[in-house]
């Protein structure tokens, strides 16, 4: 355990403050409530009658003694005395009072006891109970509220305090073990921890600790993930917040909880400090109209405590982004953020690892192959994968099964990716036959170019992401460039669907939109980003904003040249199209034989689309290779 004596004892002070003020509340509210009661059960003991009735009273000499109250008499009867209206068991009864000269003396002839209670009215007392009590009373209420919702929803009395959870060795759970995938932002992460748990071996050297590493990558790549690791493996305090928390309405409150996670930090040295997306504060001061003031003031006071921490103490600040292009340039500087560790998308070896990981807790079949899984899922991250492997145990057990097999992850990669399958869309026949074409096509201009990936499935069942059908593709390994022909003939795989609906139909329909927009953006980056044109050369028309999120393109050309850059992205889609075309009509009949075997079956693997097409296939290489030796 790394906490604090010192931290400790606050805690229990803060604890016995809480204690000794909830007790005096309590006691305050019951004080009330018993005088309350007892004054309830005093005027339900005594029973009020008229002036005239205790006159008359005092005449028959039913009353032994009267007591003058400032306001009312009271009155008490003789045992035994039993007028008309006395109903009260207990014989007390009051009345109001009023001025008569001649009650004293009637009172002493009938021999009635009567006096009147002595008052000390001290006016400092009088003060006290008046003034002192109830503000006191009023003080504690309004401590009491403003602790819990200081506690609850940072109220008035903590506005300015962080809101970091604080996580001890044992509490987050998480090691390195438990990360895969990142082997790269491991390895420049592991000398962090050993500077933690071994400084003297740097400083001999005149090494100094690195003050902050930034984790930079797309979303669900395991930036999060990663830092709690770090301080799993480190075995120290580990202080985590989102950058959105130090943002409130209230000028100032943001640098003030900047001071006070820092000296929390240095209070429960060595630590760790993680910001998560940091970008929430850490964007770039553009002095632009509708700058945010309380922004730039929480980014000051966040450079300056950067700056003002002693690294031999053991405190080093991780802070994660996927947006690192609209950070401050000094925040990023060396001795703030002196590392930047990327975090990207895993590979192919990655995505397998990961996939490992998270099945260790899972029952996994013999058949199971992580690699064939990896395959299927270029370009998934780590939450992705763990959504798949949870997937595929749902429909286990969906299915009756007590293990995961291979059927399970590749239906649950089919779900993360497509959606589930849409049993209540009951598609016509003519609309299931124009589906069918259309995935056919695509499968089949797949198989008759060489620069593509080989078909493993072909289904027409709707998704609930939108897919009517939907034809999918597995690369037989991973690949980090693609050719220019590599891209052609992806674009042509992408408008073969529509094309068949032509060749078939002579009519098309709206089902190919993701297909069209999909060609375009990538026919458009062929030019514009990858220099693949040969009116362009290699001219950058187009950059890249936010590339870890939507990954939005920008233009950096005039708005005639954009116009000739659509004119040559035109090009390449017309050209595609009449490749695809020539391609589709050279497979008629396969095309046809397929589509009719896809609607019986509404699903088709890989293997069967290829078992037809080969008869075709090898009947057009024999039908040549006659024409071949008639000519010779």
């Amino acid at each position: 355990m790394n906490e604090q004596p010192n931290n400790e004892k606050k805690d229990n002070n803060s604890g016995d403050k809480g204690l000794f003020l909830k007790l005096l509340l309590v006691s305050v509210i019951l004080t009330f409530a018993f005088n309350i009661i007892n004054t309830y059960r005093v005027l339900r003991e005594t029973m009020e009658i008229p002036y005239s009735t205790f006159l008359e009273w005092v005449d028959k000499g039913y009353i032994e003694s009267v007591v003058f109250k400032s306001d009312n008499l009271e009155i008490t009867l003789k045992k035994g005395a039993k007028p008309d209206k006395a109903v009260n068991t207990s014989g007390v009864y009051r009345t109001g009072y009023i001025p008569n000269d001649d009650l004293i003396p009637k009172l002493v002839k009938k021999k009635i006891e009567f006096s009147t209670p002595v008052e000390y009215n001290s006016p400092y007392l009088s003060f006290f109970l008046s003034w002192v009590i109830p503000l006191l009373l009023f003080f504690f209420i309004f401590r009491m509220l403003t602790r819990a919702f200081d506690g609850r929803m940072g109220g008035v009395m903590g506005v300015g305090r962080s809101n970091a959870k604080v996580y001890m060795e044992h509490e987050t759970g998480v090691t390195f073990n438990d990360v895969a995938g990142q082997d790269e932002a491991k390895e420049s992460l592991v000398e962090i921890i050993d500077y933690l748990h071994d400084p003297e071996k740097y400083s001999k050297i005149g090494a100094k600790q690195p003050k902050g590493a930034l984790l930079v990558g797309p979303p669900g790549t395991g930036k999060t993930l990663l830092a709690k690791a770090v301080a799993g493996e480190a075995k120290v305090t580990f202080l985590s917040l989102s950058g959105s928390d130090f943002v409130e309405m209230f000028v100032g409150v943001g640098a003030s909880r900047v001071r006070d996670l820092f000296k929390q930090a240095q209070e429960s040295a060595p630590s760790i400090v993680f910001i998560d997306e940091i970008d929430a504060i850490g964007k770039s001061r553009d002095n632009q109209i509708g700058g945010n003031d309380e922004r730039e003031q929480t980014l000051n006071q966040l450079l300056s405590e950067m700056d003002g921490f002693d690294t031999s103490k053991g405190i080093v600040i991780l802070a994660a982004t996927n947006r690192p292009e609209v950070l401050d340039k000094a925040l990023l500087r060396p001795g703030r953020f002196d590392r930047r560790i990327i975090v990207e998308k895993p590979d192919l070896i990655g995505r397998e690892n990961i996939l490992k990981v998270h099945a260790k807790n899972v029952k996994m079949g013999p058949d199971v192959d992580f690699k064939k899984i990896a395959l299927a899922t270029s370009g998934a991250v780590g939450a992705d994968l763990a959504n798949m492997v949870n997937e595929a145990a749902l429909r286990a057990v969906r299915m009756g099964r007590e293990e995961v097999v291979q059927e399970d992850l590749l239906e649950a990669v089919e779900v993360v990716i497509a959606g589930k399958e849409k049993k209540d869309r009951i598609l016509s026949d003519k609309e299931k036959e124009i589906v069918s074409y259309h995935e056919v096509g695509h499968a089949l201009a797949a198989a008759l170019q060489k620069n593509t990936q080989p078909v493993q499935k072909i289904t027409i069942v709707p998704r609930t992401m939108g897919a009517l059908g939907y034809t999918m593709q597995m690369p037989e390994e991973e690949k980090y460039l693609m050719s220019k022909d590599e891209m052609f003939a992806e674009i042509v795989v992408l408008l073969a669907g529509r094309t068949a609906e032509e060749v078939k139909f002579n009519s098309i329909t709206t089902g190919a939109s993701n297909d069209i927009e999909r060609a375009t953006s990538m026919a458009r980056a062929m030019i514009s980003q990858y220099g693949m044109s040969e009116h362009f050369d290699m001219m950058q028309l187009e950059s890249i904003q936010n590339r870890y999120l939507d990954g939005r393109a920008v233009s950096d050309c005039s708005a005639e040249t954009l116009a000739r850059l659509d004119n040559e992205v035109l090009e390449v889609i017309k050209k595609a199209h009449k490749t695809a075309r020539e391609l589709i009509e050279s497979q008629a009949d396969a095309l046809d034989e397929i589509s009719r075997f896809l609607i019986e079956r509404e699903t088709i693997t890989g293997e069967e689309f290829m078992d037809i097409l080969k008869k075709y296939t090898v009947q057009e290489e024999a039908t040549d290779e006659t024409a071949e030796n008639q000519t010779t």
